[in-house]
């Protein structure tokens, strides 16, 4: 599964993983034919297969971009200071923002049903993922109760209770209702009462 090193920064390589993504995440890796993503993308199947050998090379790309534009979007959080709660609400207002996206819904259940297929795929987006969120989170944990704002002795388990109240409502009852059950309140609303209800078992 190779990628030609020409293609890399060739816009059309853009415009190909776009309609990529969209076949995709509607029809499955199965269910996505090469030749109405070239036509869609404004460029030959034989360009096509000039940049992604095949279909598994193209699929690969589209999670690793979705990786990416996920990395992207925390960027900003990582660099959040301050007091504990409003640095904690920053941190999962956004993390609530993003886990409310449909789009990134249907990337996490693409990349869970293709599992079986992309192993090491889905490893490596899984593992971003973690490093994006949950090591961030137990980072700023940590020096939180260092300087004694926080009485955290476990950051991880601390993070995972905080991540876990907006993480059932926002994404894993959606998940396997198949976006049929969603939350009533906005995902605000959701990251301000878990950070309350956070504070009330860990602030200092």
């Amino acid at each position: 599964m190779t990628v030609s090193v020409y293609a890399l920064d060739d816009p059309r390589r853009d415009a190909l993983v776009r309609q990529a993504r969209l076949h995709f995440v509607s029809e499955g890796y199965a269910g996505t034919k090469m030749e109405p993503i070239a036509r869609e993308a404004g460029v030959s199947t034989a360009t096509l297969y000039a940049m992604f050998d095949s279909k598994a090379a193209l699929f690969a790309a589209v999670i690793d971009e979705a990786s990416a534009d996920f990395t992207k979007r925390m960027a900003g959080v990582k660099a959040c200071t301050g007091p504990p709660r409003p640095r904690l609400t920053s941190f999962l207002t956004a993390y609530a923002e993003f886990l409310s996206d449909a789009f990134v819904r249907a990337i996490f259940r693409l990349v869970m049903t293709e599992r079986h297929r992309f192993e090491s795929v889905a490893t490596a987006f899984y593992e971003q993922a973690k490093q994006d969120f949950g090591a961030v989170l137990v980072a700023a944990l940590t020096e939180m109760a260092a300087k004694g704002e926080l009485k955290v002795d476990k950051a991880s388990w601390a993070a995972s209770q905080l991540m876990g109240m907006v993480e059932h409502p926002l994404f894993f009852v959606p998940m396997v209702t198949g976006d049929q059950v969603l939350p009533a309140r906005s995902p605000a609303s959701i990251a301000e009462d878990a950070v309350e209800t956070f504070l009330a078992r860990y602030a200092a």
